[in-house]
């Protein structure tokens, strides 16, 4: 029997894969496409994605290759987010397109001992109480794999989720936007180029080896039906309406479409199947989070999955992942329908909205750094057991906390285990868990009073106390 099976091998399901492989747990990637997409629907990796890279020591190719851009934008808004001021070692998004992207986390999982098969599609699955039986198919036909548990990683339309039963509510399109990856003769200045007005919105990024993704929407995009396919001068025609020039775009090497259609699934667990990633939340691409959450999604599961398996998971920890990351899921609906909105007002009442708002990211900055740790997933925050006494900063994220050894928190979690802190000297021994010293004093003011803290493998605060304390896992 495999331990587990993953049905996607994109960036959800690769990290997953690399996660479980901490403690050992076998597990295998099936993946329907023989080779990589070489079309990036995603190109932005936001601040508490590095952290959970920089968690496991895999950061820095990506910081190597990446553009780093302080600032986000909120709704296509002419004024942009200040992500300089976040508290955290990662304070900008970097671009980098979704293909490196995958390649860097394959080549981790990898590494890892993960077994990734490449051109074999899950078709159906069964399960019992014992485990999964999924039917695949693979270049020499169908076969089946029997596992513990299965993830469904395989995105909006996924085959785990449909033959799982588990229902997929929301919203169709009602509108759509646009984007081409192309070459510029004559392309604007800095690392982003917005523009906006009646006409529609348009953002151009630069990419590697010259080529540019224009990106927008405009009210000729509007309404249920799928407007077609894309052409360059439909795309040069709408560029041009909006930012009065085509930049001399020509040598597309990808035109799509994308929808605003919104879903979630009712649960992210039913028995042995769970679900990351796409296969769990859909949405329109608004400020490039969608990658992002997927790899947190996968972040919060994984430790979970493996001591469920190795037997050491206490009652109900497997189910706290529909439990915590749910709710983030349908913020992440929330945030992108707002965004949405702001992006098709193009209404006179609309445009005074749009500037209305702008103009609020750039005066109030406590505005801007709120909707900045919202947009970057900084803010999130779980909910604390029920059993266990509260304590402020149970359930928040954990800061990249400096260590009395001249090291930090981040690296302490590297092996994928709690992390026991004691801010009065190193702590007594706890199973399963590293203990370190944490330099004192904390220049945090939520961190100042704390004697002890436990921080979960996914860095976030599992207890923490004020006095002198035995914290058990």
């Amino acid at each position: 029997m495999e331990h587990v099976v993953i049905a996607g091998g994109g960036p959800t399901g690769l990290w997953l894969a690399a996660e479980l492989r901490l403690t050992g747990t076998p597990v295998t990637v099936l993946e329907a496409r023989h080779e990589r997409d070489p079309h990036s629907k995603a190109l932005t990796l936001h601040p508490r994605t590095l952290e959970i890279l920089a968690f496991r020591g895999a950061v820095d190719p990506f910081l190597a290759e990446g553009r780093r851009i302080p600032s986000g934008h909120f709704g296509g808004l002419d004024d942009r987010m200040d992500f300089s001021v976040l508290d955290t070692p990662y304070p900008f998004t970097l671009a980098l397109p979704q293909a490196r992207t995958e390649e860097l986390l394959e080549e981790h999982a990898l590494a890892a001992g993960a077994d990734i098969r490449r051109g074999h599609r899950v078709t159906g699955l069964t399960q019992d109480e014992d485990g999964v039986t999924l039917n695949t198919t693979g270049p020499e036909g169908p076969y089946t794999l029997r596992a513990a548990y299965a993830v469904g990683c395989d995105g909006t339309r996924s085959t785990v989720r449909e033959a799982a039963g588990i229902a997929f509510p929301g919203t169709d399109a009602t509108t759509w936007g646009w984007l081409g990856d192309v070459v510029l003769d004559a392309p604007p200045e800095g690392a982003v180029y917005a523009a906006s007005g009646p006409a529609g919105g348009v953002m151009v990024v630069p990419m590697p080896e010259g080529v540019h993704r224009i990106v927008g929407g405009d009210p000729d995009s509007n309404g249920p039906d799928h407007p077609g396919e894309l052409t360059l001068d439909a795309l040069r025609a709408k560029v041009n309406r909006i930012a009065g020039t085509d930049f001399g775009m020509r040598d597309p090497s990808w035109l799509s479409r994308f929808g605003n259609a919104t879903r979630q699934a009712a649960s992210y667990r039913k028995g042995r199947v769970l679900l990351a990633g796409d296969a769990a939340h859909m949405h329109y691409p608004a400020g490039g989070v969608g990658l992002n959450v997927g790899l947190q999604d996968a972040t919060n599961l994984g430790w979970k999955l493996a001591t469920t398996l190795a037997g050491t998971a206490p009652d109900g920890l497997l189910d706290s992942y529909h439990t915590e990351r749910h709710p983030v899921g349908a913020d992440l609906l929330t945030g992108t329908r707002a965004q949405t909105a702001l992006m098709n007002a193009r209404s006179a009442e609309g445009e005074d909205l749009r500037a209305l708002l702008s103009e609020l990211i750039a005066t109030v900055p406590e505005f801007s750094r709120n909707l900045a740790e919202r947009l970057s997933a900084l803010n999130v925050a779980y909910p604390a057991p029920l059993d266990q006494p509260g304590h402020p900063l149970t359930g928040r994220r954990a800061p990249n906390l400096e260590l009395a050894d001249g090291t930090d928190l981040f690296t302490a979690l590297h092996s994928g285990r709690y992390v026991l802190l004691g801010f009065a000297g190193t702590p007594a021994p706890m199973p399963g868990a590293l203990t370190r010293a944490a330099s004192r004093p904390c220049t945090r003011p939520a961190w100042s009073t704390v004697h002890t803290a436990l921080i979960r493998p996914d860095g976030h605060v599992a207890r923490a106390s004020d006095v002198p304390d035995v914290i058990r896992t």
